[in-house]
């Protein structure tokens, strides 16, 4: 296993594959300031496992947030619930 360590150096390197694999394990540890980062820099599936968190908290605000930050599926989400 990777550690995260190398993960985000290659993520910071323009890796996406290791960018991916840094936000799936962010998400496991619950490490929302790493996937908030994560989303900012325009990764995916960042914005995926925190869409799929703020959808089940009904977290509004917080899907907006995400869909500003350029994750569309977050509006299709926010859309649904509101």
């Amino acid at each position: 296993m990777t550690d995260f360590e190398t993960l985000r150096a290659l993520a910071d390197e323009g890796n996406e594959k290791a960018a991916d694999k840094l936000a799936d394990l962010a998400d496991e540890r619950s490490d929302l300031g790493t996937l908030n980062d994560l989303l900012d820099e325009g990764n995916d599936r960042a914005g995926e496992h925190l869409t799929r968190r703020a959808a089940a908290a009904k977290d509004l605000r917080e899907l907006q947030r995400i869909s500003d930050a350029g994750y569309e599926e977050a509006t299709e989400v926010l859309n649904s619930l509101l």
